[in-house]
């Protein structure tokens, strides 16, 4: 995952969590507006959550926080 889209998932996470609590579950799509406008981008950020991670559409934000900073 390049480093530009691990800031901003990162960015994310921390935000969704400290708006809803370390509860609170996203899908890679939260990395996203709802405009298509990087679909590389994207496509990258699937790859990483589905094919490289077999991760369930929604997970924990800070479970995916964690694997993120960790270099996974």
């Amino acid at each position: 995952m390049r480093p530009s889209l691990r800031a901003k998932a990162i960015s994310v996470c921390e935000d969704k969590i400290a708006r809803k609590g370390e509860g609170v579950g996203l899908s890679f799509y939260a990395f996203f507006t709802n405009r298509n406008d990087d679909p590389e981008l994207l496509m990258e950020a699937a790859e990483w959550w589905i094919k490289t991670h077999a991760l369930d559409h929604f997970e924990k934000a800070v479970k995916i926080r964690q694997m993120i900073q960790s270099g996974q």
